[in-house]
């Protein structure tokens, strides 16, 4: 997860992953991070995220996005 928080504070370094809950619903993040976002978790983690997968509930805070990477890891 320290990995997923790096990439992260590289799109918004003045966030505290550790708390928000809200990076969607907030607007923390805009669509071209969450562009970005799939492409570094893609390079990083070898993970591809599906189209459907996209939705704000995967993507609200760093732990739901790590809940994500981990399940995708899985299969």
């Amino acid at each position: 997860m320290d990995e997923l928080i790096k990439i992260l504070k590289e799109i918004h370094p003045d966030v505290d992953y550790d708390t928000n809950k809200k990076l969607i619903d907030g607007k923390v993040l805009d669509s071209f991070d969450i562009i970005t976002l799939i492409s570094e978790i893609n390079d990083t983690f070898d993970v591809a995220i599906p189209a459907e997968e996209i939705i704000p509930e995967n993507f609200n805070s760093a732990e739901s996005l790590w809940e994500l990477i981990s399940r995708l890891a899985e299969d």
